[in-house]
């Protein structure tokens, strides 16, 4: 009796559908993952794209100016404006400056790309809003903590399972 179970056992398909289930849901529910953190990760800088430029229509308008804005005032006009999605928001990092003109613009990382554990900010915040006409020069960095890392996704490319988004706009303050 023992042996004919066994003779049947190969030819036998019940459970198949398990079997084939237990491979490949590891790989679909992996690259379904892959999938959302990278759209999370797209919104993310989206809405730190969008909070930048809003926020810098007050230094383009002259309103940082006349109200006396400083660098912490335009972080938090940025935090307010990203809607709780980046948490804390003592990882972004501002650059405002005033530049010569369009040409004269140049992006620099403040961050050691090589680091290997709590990467710093190598360069301190900068905050001069300018005057009327000037042409301004503003940058923001934050280290985005990412949720779901996969080694072959490359979501994170700071320790600590960071991803450093940035965004930068060139214009020329108006005539205030």
């Amino acid at each position: 009796m023992a042996g004919r179970n066994w003779a049947n056992f190969g030819r036998d398909t019940r459970g198949a559908t398990a079997v084939e289930f237990a491979i490949l849901a590891p790989i679909f529910f992996a690259v379904l993952a892959a999938i959302l953190q990278t759209a999370l990760s797209f919104f993310a800088a989206q809405v730190l794209e969008s909070a930048m430029n809003d926020t810098s229509r007050a230094i383009r308008t002259g309103e940082a100016l006349r109200e006396g804005w400083s660098v912490a005032d335009f972080k938090d006009n940025i935090c307010d404006r990203v809607y709780g999605l980046f948490g804390a928001c003592d990882d972004l990092h501002v650059d405002v400056r005033q530049i010569n003109s369009f040409a004269d613009a140049t992006i620099s990382v403040p961050l050691d790309r090589t680091c290997t554990k709590s990467c710093t900010w190598t360069e301190p915040d900068r905050w001069t809003p300018g005057n009327a006409s000037s042409v301004m020069l503003v940058q923001v960095y934050y280290r985005y903590p990412v949720v779901l890392n996969f080694g072959i996704s490359g979501a994170a490319d700071l320790p600590e399972n960071k991803r450093l988004m940035s965004s930068a706009t060139i214009f020329r303050n108006e005539p205030f």
